[in-house]
Protein backbone atom coordinates (compact mmCIF):
# COMPACT_ATOMS: atom_id res chain seq x y z
CA UNK A 1 0.00 0.00 0.00
CA UNK A 2 1.63 3.06 -1.41
CA UNK A 3 1.51 6.10 1.31
CA UNK A 4 0.16 9.39 -0.21
CA UNK A 5 1.75 12.71 1.11
CA UNK A 6 -0.61 15.08 -0.94
CA UNK A 7 -3.61 17.08 0.80
CA UNK A 8 -6.12 16.89 -2.48
CA UNK A 9 -7.55 13.08 -3.46
CA UNK A 10 -9.19 12.95 -6.82
CA UNK A 11 -11.09 9.65 -5.54
CA UNK A 12 -11.37 8.43 -9.24
CA UNK A 13 -8.02 7.86 -9.85
CA UNK A 14 -7.58 6.04 -6.20
CA UNK A 15 -7.27 2.15 -6.78
CA UNK A 16 -10.63 0.58 -5.84
CA UNK A 17 -9.23 -2.71 -4.62
CA UNK A 18 -7.33 -2.05 -1.67
CA UNK A 19 -7.24 1.04 0.24
CA UNK A 20 -4.43 4.29 0.07
CA UNK A 21 -2.73 5.78 2.64
CA UNK A 22 -1.92 8.52 3.41
CA UNK A 23 0.14 11.05 5.93
CA UNK A 24 -0.19 14.59 6.10
CA UNK A 25 2.57 16.54 8.80
CA UNK A 26 2.00 20.16 8.01
CA UNK A 27 5.03 22.82 7.89
CA UNK A 28 5.91 24.98 10.75
CA UNK A 29 4.03 28.03 8.70
CA UNK A 30 1.56 25.71 7.59
CA UNK A 31 0.60 25.22 11.10
CA UNK A 32 0.75 28.54 12.07
CA UNK A 33 -2.06 29.36 9.29
CA UNK A 34 -4.28 27.14 10.90
CA UNK A 35 -3.92 28.17 13.87
CA UNK A 36 -4.74 31.29 12.51
CA UNK A 37 -7.85 29.66 11.29
CA UNK A 38 -8.88 28.24 14.17
CA UNK A 39 -8.15 31.12 16.57
CA UNK A 40 -5.69 29.93 19.03
CA UNK A 41 -1.92 30.56 19.72
CA UNK A 42 -0.31 27.74 18.41
CA UNK A 43 0.12 24.42 16.62
CA UNK A 44 3.27 22.72 18.40
CA UNK A 45 2.85 19.44 16.06
CA UNK A 46 0.38 18.42 14.02
CA UNK A 47 0.21 15.27 12.23
CA UNK A 48 -2.56 13.37 10.57
CA UNK A 49 -2.35 9.48 9.18
CA UNK A 50 -4.65 6.76 7.58
CA UNK A 51 -6.21 5.28 4.75
CA UNK A 52 -9.32 5.81 2.32
CA UNK A 53 -10.85 2.78 1.31
CA UNK A 54 -12.97 1.87 -1.41
CA UNK A 55 -16.54 0.79 0.39
CA UNK A 56 -18.31 -1.21 -2.59
CA UNK A 57 -18.72 0.25 -6.23
CA UNK A 58 -18.45 4.26 -5.38
CA UNK A 59 -18.52 4.46 -1.38
CA UNK A 60 -15.29 5.32 0.29
CA UNK A 61 -14.53 5.31 4.99
CA UNK A 62 -11.57 7.09 5.88
CA UNK A 63 -10.46 5.95 9.30
CA UNK A 64 -7.20 8.27 10.34
CA UNK A 65 -5.32 9.26 13.49
CA UNK A 66 -5.15 12.66 14.09
CA UNK A 67 -2.00 14.23 16.75
CA UNK A 68 -1.50 17.47 17.86
CA UNK A 69 0.29 19.51 20.02
CA UNK A 70 -2.09 22.77 20.18
CA UNK A 71 -1.14 26.18 22.44
CA UNK A 72 -4.19 27.94 23.34
CA UNK A 73 -5.07 30.93 25.65
CA UNK A 74 -6.06 30.28 29.44
CA UNK A 75 -9.87 31.32 29.60
CA UNK A 76 -9.32 32.58 33.55
CA UNK A 77 -5.73 34.18 33.24
CA UNK A 78 -5.15 34.61 29.46
CA UNK A 79 -1.84 32.53 29.75
CA UNK A 80 -0.76 30.14 27.36
CA UNK A 81 -1.86 26.41 27.92
CA UNK A 82 -0.28 23.38 26.15
CA UNK A 83 -2.54 20.36 25.37
CA UNK A 84 -1.59 17.35 23.82
CA UNK A 85 -5.11 15.78 21.21
CA UNK A 86 -4.80 12.22 19.81
CA UNK A 87 -7.97 11.35 18.05
CA UNK A 88 -9.49 8.65 15.74
CA UNK A 89 -11.08 10.33 12.84
CA UNK A 90 -13.88 8.39 10.86
CA UNK A 91 -15.36 9.62 7.54
CA UNK A 92 -17.58 7.46 5.39
CA UNK A 93 -18.28 9.18 1.87
CA UNK A 94 -21.83 7.70 0.06
CA UNK A 95 -22.63 8.58 -3.23
CA UNK A 96 -26.10 8.24 -2.25
CA UNK A 97 -26.50 10.85 0.26
CA UNK A 98 -29.67 12.73 -0.62
CA UNK A 99 -29.59 16.44 -1.38
CA UNK A 100 -30.48 18.82 0.69
CA UNK A 101 -32.93 21.29 -0.17
CA UNK A 102 -35.09 22.85 2.96
CA UNK A 103 -33.80 25.77 4.80
CA UNK A 104 -34.31 23.43 7.99
CA UNK A 105 -32.49 20.39 8.03
CA UNK A 106 -32.72 17.52 11.19
CA UNK A 107 -28.91 16.50 11.90
CA UNK A 108 -28.23 12.67 11.00
CA UNK A 109 -27.77 10.60 14.02
CA UNK A 110 -24.31 9.48 12.23
CA UNK A 111 -21.88 12.53 11.69
CA UNK A 112 -19.62 10.69 9.95
CA UNK A 113 -21.54 10.38 6.57
CA UNK A 114 -21.20 12.90 4.29
CA UNK A 115 -21.53 13.57 0.68
CA UNK A 116 -19.21 11.37 -1.91
CA UNK A 117 -16.75 14.62 -3.06
CA UNK A 118 -14.85 14.33 -6.36
CA UNK A 119 -11.87 15.20 -4.80
CA UNK A 120 -11.38 14.84 -1.20
CA UNK A 121 -8.90 17.53 0.56
CA UNK A 122 -7.22 15.80 3.70
CA UNK A 123 -6.38 18.93 4.83
CA UNK A 124 -9.55 20.23 5.45
CA UNK A 125 -10.68 16.91 7.22
CA UNK A 126 -7.81 17.40 9.36
CA UNK A 127 -8.42 20.68 10.73
CA UNK A 128 -12.19 20.26 10.88
CA UNK A 129 -11.23 17.45 13.28
CA UNK A 130 -8.59 19.25 15.08
CA UNK A 131 -11.05 21.84 15.49
CA UNK A 132 -13.57 19.46 16.94
CA UNK A 133 -11.23 17.68 19.23
CA UNK A 134 -9.99 21.18 20.82
CA UNK A 135 -10.82 21.58 24.73
CA UNK A 136 -13.65 24.33 24.56
CA UNK A 137 -12.62 26.08 27.72
CA UNK A 138 -8.65 25.69 28.09
CA UNK A 139 -7.57 25.86 31.64
CA UNK A 140 -3.78 25.95 33.51
CA UNK A 141 -3.53 24.02 36.15
CA UNK A 142 -4.48 26.12 39.42
CA UNK A 143 -6.29 28.64 37.71
CA UNK A 144 -10.03 29.37 39.54
CA UNK A 145 -11.91 32.44 39.06
CA UNK A 146 -14.55 31.70 42.33
CA UNK A 147 -13.15 35.17 43.75
CA UNK A 148 -12.63 37.19 40.69
CA UNK A 149 -13.91 40.30 40.86
CA UNK A 150 -14.54 42.84 37.81
CA UNK A 151 -15.48 46.62 37.51
CA UNK A 152 -14.48 49.94 35.73
CA UNK A 153 -11.83 51.51 37.06
CA UNK A 154 -12.81 54.09 39.82
CA UNK A 155 -15.29 52.06 40.86
CA UNK A 156 -16.62 50.26 43.64
CA UNK A 157 -16.49 46.47 42.07
CA UNK A 158 -20.06 44.43 43.07
CA UNK A 159 -19.22 41.05 44.95
CA UNK A 160 -21.56 38.36 45.48
CA UNK A 161 -22.78 39.02 48.19
CA UNK A 162 -24.23 42.59 47.17
CA UNK A 163 -25.84 40.97 44.51
CA UNK A 164 -28.13 39.43 47.27
CA UNK A 165 -29.71 42.35 48.54
CA UNK A 166 -32.06 40.25 50.85
CA UNK A 167 -29.65 37.74 52.72
CA UNK A 168 -28.91 39.45 55.69
CA UNK A 169 -33.04 39.99 56.24
CA UNK A 170 -33.27 36.54 57.76
CA UNK A 171 -30.79 37.08 60.64
CA UNK A 172 -32.43 40.85 61.38
CA UNK A 173 -35.17 38.64 61.66
CA UNK A 174 -34.18 36.04 64.38
CA UNK A 175 -32.87 39.11 66.04
CA UNK A 176 -35.94 41.25 66.31
CA UNK A 177 -37.77 37.73 67.34
CA UNK A 178 -35.27 37.06 70.19
CA UNK A 179 -35.67 40.96 71.40
CA UNK A 180 -39.37 40.24 71.65
CA UNK A 181 -39.25 37.18 73.81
Amino acid sequence: MATLHKSHLRLADLATRKPTAFALEPTANERKAIAAKLEIVGIKKLRFTGSLAPQGRQDWTLTGDLGATVVQDCVVTLDPVTTRIDESVTRSYTADMPEIEASEVEMPEDDTVEALPETLDLAQVMIEALSLALPPYPRREGADLSNAVFTEPGLTPMTDDDAKPFAGLGALRESLEKKGK
